[in-house]
C-alpha cells in the first residue's frame, strides 16, 4: 500500500492528459485534498458549488462523480443549487446563517462546500465562511484553498483536477493508499 503523497505523483505522471503542470501544485494539493476525502469518508455531504461561469462544471462533476460505471457506493455529493436555488438572492450575514441553519438540520453527520470558481461573490462568501470548504479559487491564493489561475487551459486543468480527486476517493476505497497516512 502506497502513502497518498507517493501515489498522486504517480497518479499526476501516469495521466493519459498530460498533467506535468501539476507536480509543482500537488505539495499545496495534498493536505486539502486529503482533508476532503477525510469528510467525505466521515459521512460528510458535499455541497458543490461554482461561480456562474463554471455552472457547466457543476453538472460535469455530479455527473462523473456518481456515474454507475464507477463500480463502487454513491457518494454524498450534491449541487447546492438545487437544494436551494435561492443562494444568489443571499445579501446579509443573517441569511447566510439561516442557510447554514437549514443545512446543519438537514445534514446532521456535517456538510463541506465545495467551491470552484472567482473569489468575489456569494457562493464563494458562503464556502468561505466554513473551515472545512474545499475550495478551488481562480483569482485568489489564500490560505486553505487550491489557488488555480486562470489561463487558456484552465477548463482542461478542472475537468484533470477532478479527475484526479475522483481517483484518489478510488484509491482510499479500494485500499491502494494507506488512510492513516492522509
Amino acid at each position: 500500500m502506497k502513502d497518498f503523497a507517493t501515489w498522486t505523483l504517480e497518479a499526476i505522471r501516469q495521466d493519459p492528459s498530460h498533467m506535468s503542470w501539476m507536480e509543482e501544485k500537488r505539495f499545496h494539493w495534498l493536505p486539502l485534498a486529503a482533508r476532503a476525502i477525510n469528510d467525505l469518508l466521515n459521512d460528510h455531504t458535499f455541497l458543490l458549488i461554482t461561480d456562474r461561469e463554471r455552472e457547466w462544471f457543476a453538472r460535469y462533476i455530479l455527473s462523473k462523480i456518481n456515474n454507475f460505471k464507477n463500480n463502487r457506493p454513491f457518494l454524498p455529493i450534491l449541487s447546492l443549487g438545487t437544494i436551494f436555488p435561492f443562494v444568489d438572492k443571499i445579501k446579509t450575514n443573517e441569511e447566510m446563517e439561516s442557510l447554514e441553519d437549514m443545512l446543519s438540520l438537514s445534514f446532521p453527520n456535517g456538510y463541506t462546500f465545495f467551491y470552484i470558481g472567482k473569489s468575489n461573490n456569494t457562493r464563494a462568501q458562503l464556502a468561505k465562511r466554513k473551515d472545512n470548504s474545499f475550495i478551488w479559487f481562480l483569482d485568489e491564493e489564500t490560505p486553505n484553498t487550491f489557488y488555480l489561475p486562470e489561463d487558456e487551459l484552465l477548463d482542461i486543468k478542472l475537468i484533470q483536477l477532478i479527475r484526479l480527486f475522483d481517483k484518489s476517493i478510488d484509491a482510499i476505497l479500494f485500499a491502494e493508499v494507506e488512510f492513516d497516512n492522509l
